[in-house]
């Protein structure tokens, strides 16, 4: 199997507005997914907006917002991640952030930043959350039902009653099951401390060499390890020499880091095909982002205890 590919979009990806362009041409180049930076405070839409907005007009990559589970309710994240999902018909993720930076919180006025356990604490506690609302529908809970005049089986969908430290949620969702079930999420980690606090199915990191690499990819069992690349001066000659030598670490992929003087054309219309040259990158059949990942079917946890 050849490693994945994807790219990082930030602000300066989005060239005078135009949400569409870069990310099409990922899709074109049958890229795995892009991911969609997002901060506060900037005069673009945030990113689930923007990834909503590019769904209905590609076809196969993955679109993976950043949103902060520092400023933002879980109950609101999961909807609209969840509907992401059913717009982009199962190609939706998520890559989880958190924020302690003063101006954030100056700006929305609600709390002073929490220190670094806190914010990780209370970040798992918004995956769990999050994840719990996206199985509170289970997968046939909608009947439409003529004869009866039900749409919804009310039988199959689930409170959560979820109470922690930081909020309570108690469900269920406003929005039917995702249709991968559980929508990927993600989340860059740069060490340790990190991966041992978030439930998440992908972990972005950044290591200074191959063996590093490797060491990461050992210390995560059962995780897909994308190693970030910045591109940024370099030739496709370079990149993909790069790739090829990190490809034996066992990292699942890799994230492209786009710069001015090397950006996403120079990536989908250079570096890919001479990685499918050179036998290095293969495109997915799978449309389900899950599925392509190879990850997992996602099994919804009151589905599983209703049927015990």
């Amino acid at each position: 199997m050849t490693p994945h590919l994807a790219i990082a979009l930030d602000g300066d990806s989005f060239a005078a507005g135009d949400w569409t362009t870069p990310v099409r041409q990922a899709d074109e180049a049958r890229l795995d997914f892009v991911t969609v930076q997002d901060s506060f405070g900037g005069r673009r839409p945030d990113a689930v907006q923007v990834a909503a907005l590019v769904a209905p007009l590609t076809r196969h990559v993955g679109l993976v917002p950043v949103a902060t589970t520092t400023h933002t309710e879980p109950f609101h994240l999961s909807t609209a991640l969840a509907t992401l999902d059913h717009v982009s018909r199962g190609r939706a993720g998520w890559q989880v952030r958190v924020s302690a930076d003063p101006a954030e919180a100056d700006l929305l006025g609600r709390r002073a930043p929490l220190g670094f356990d806190d914010l990780f604490a209370e970040a798992a506690d918004v995956i769990e959350v999050v994840r719990r609302l996206w199985d509170s529908w289970e997968d046939d809970a909608i009947i439409k039902d003529v004869a009866t005049g039900r749409f919804i089986d009310r039988e199959k969908l689930h409170y959560i009653d979820f109470a922690g430290a930081y909020f309570s949620v108690k469900g269920p969702s406003i929005v039917p099951r995702p249709p991968q079930g559980q929508p990927v999420v993600a989340a860059l980690a740069h060490d340790e401390r990190v991966w041992s606090r978030l439930d998440v199915d992908v972990y972005f990191v950044t290591p200074a060499d191959a063996g590093q690499a490797a060491g990461i990819v050992r210390q995560l069992p059962g995780r897909k390890v994308f190693a970030d690349l910045e591109v940024s001066g370099s030739t496709t000659t370079e990149v993909a020499d790069l790739i090829a030598a990190w490809s034996t670490t066992g990292v699942a992929g890799f994230r492209l880091h786009p710069g001015e003087d090397y950006g996403v054309p120079a990536i989908t219309g250079e570096l890919v095909p001479e990685l499918r040259r050179r036998g290095l990158f293969t495109p997915s059949p799978h449309q389900r982002l899950r599925e392509r990942l190879g990850l997992p079917q996602a099994v919804n946890r009151y589905q599983e205890v209703a049927r015990a």
